[in-house]
């Protein structure tokens, strides 16, 4: 379907019209580059398909503008950061009246009692704590969990992502064996001593690994969404609750990207009752912050174990988290961002890009398919949803993928950078949506044979 020649010649096309509409981002890349690796503060940041990065001016909404006066509709939105839309109102408020008086103490702020109560409307559960990412979340997690349970190891699924917690960035070997990932830099120890990964969707891998009494905690997100996305089959969380239950292991669900699902997360929209629920990125509306919520018997066997343990460093928690800045921002978000209209909206403008782009694969007639979770979906150049992770990295192709980020951003359209994920901020329309399917209309035309 897809002519290799054409798909080749169109990403040169593309490259040089970046390069020539930006002028200025070009500028600053030159001027950044002796300062810090491959010119980016992050690393990831050159994993863009782009000839030199794009510098943003500004970003409201689901609008960014560069630094060359380029205005996008921005269907990334911070790889999640942004879900609720760049700088809500709100927030922004919240966050300069804050910064007025003070940004951290390591002491609670006045908001706490109002922030508690909110965590636990939004989220049904009653105990919480606060970290500054999602990944130091799951760390903590990891580590309370081992801790109330005195057993060794995690169990995670083939294509997860949890942040950069070591226990969780392994692979899974063809016959079934735990791999410490081969990207990994700088990595010592063995996270086979400490990790089980099992395929998604497996309830019966999921049962054989928990039989033998030494797994802390199930950790997953309830729907994959870092190697494409993949959603649970029907009943296979409520199968791996009740197996951690039989078990006594914590079920723990990392809803950092899927509480684009629907209000309070996938966990409530669907009925789960997990023991811990980890939230980062988007609940503070983009300010650093995570939290990690757990029931009122999990809040005792912690209680139990840091009473025990001698005094000092636990290993959990840092200076700047529950910063005064946090809370604030937290609570903002919280109680006028993440609403039920804004949901309403988001869900509905995520239900019509998904019927624009499933009618462009029909009437061209490509091999592709579109998989929705809420405001967030991905384009999979496969015919099915995939089941697992090795079915979703079997569908990628980086040719492909990276013509199709660079031909959309040209045009005005930013998608995330890793594979061909879509996030859809309360304020999108359906005439964005239309001009995300339009943009995918003209790159087939472009490509297929």
């Amino acid at each position: 379907m897809i002519d290799p020649t054409r798909l080749q010649a169109l990403h040169a096309h593309e490259r040089r019209r970046y390069v020539e509409q930006r002028p200025r981002s070009a500028a600053l890349a030159a001027a950044s580059a002796p300062h810090f690796l491959y010119g980016v503060p992050l690393h990831w940041m050159r994993d863009w398909a782009l000839p030199h990065p794009l510098f943003v001016a500004a970003a409201q909404g689901h609008r960014l503008r560069c630094v060359d006066g380029v205005e996008h509709l921005d269907f990334c939105l911070g790889d999640t950061g942004a879900m609720f839309g760049h700088s809500p109102p709100p927030v922004a408020a919240a966050v300069a009246a804050q910064a007025a008086r003070g940004l951290t103490a390591m002491l609670p702020g006045e908001a706490l009692a109002a922030v508690g109560a909110a965590l636990a409307r939004t989220f049904g559960l009653p105990r919480w704590q606060l970290a500054l990412s999602a990944s130091d979340a799951n760390r903590f997690v990891l580590r309370w969990a081992r801790a109330v349970t005195g057993r060794p190891k995690v169990l995670v699924f083939d294509g997860c992502y949890h942040g950069t917690v070591d226990d969780t960035l392994v692979d899974r070997a063809p016959d079934g064996r735990t791999l410490t990932r081969a990207s990994l830099l700088g990595q010592v120890h063995d996270l086979s001593l400490g990790t089980v990964v099992v395929p998604f969707n497996d309830a019966d891998a999921v049962a054989a690994a928990l039989a033998a009494g030494d797994v802390a905690c199930v950790l997953t997100e309830p729907a994959l969404t870092n190697c494409g996305l993949v959603p649970p089959a029907p009943g296979f969380m409520e199968t791996v609750q009740a197996l951690c239950r039989t078990h006594g292991a914590l079920f723990v669900l990392d809803e950092t990207h899927t509480v684009s699902s629907g209000p309070g997360g996938h966990a409530r929209v669907h009925g789960l009752a997990p023991d811990v629920v980890v939230v980062g990125k988007a609940v503070a509306g983009g300010v650093p912050c995570a939290v990690y919520g757990f029931t009122d018997d999990v809040a005792r066997r912690m209680a139990a174990a840091k009473d025990a343990a001698p005094e000092g460093h636990s290993g959990i928690g840092t200076t700047l988290a529950a910063s005064l800045l946090a809370l604030a921002a937290l609570r903002a978000t919280l109680d006028e961002v993440m609403t039920a209209d804004a949901y309403a909206a988001m869900l509905a403008t995520a239900a019509h890009l998904e019927a624009g782009l499933r009618g462009v694969i029909a009437r061209r007639g490509l091999p592709w398919t579109v998989t929705r979770l809420g405001a967030r979906m991905e384009l999979q150049f496969c015919a099915r949803t995939p089941r697992d992770a090795a079915q979703a990295r079997a569908a990628m192709d980086d040719a492909l993928e990276r013509a199709l980020h660079l031909f959309l951003l040209n045009r005005g359209v930013v998608v995330t950078p890793f594979h061909n994920m879509l996030l859809v901020a309360p304020t999108a329309s359906a005439a964005d949506a239309d001009a995300v399917a339009a943009a995918v209309d003209a790159f087939a035309g472009e490509v297929v044979a």
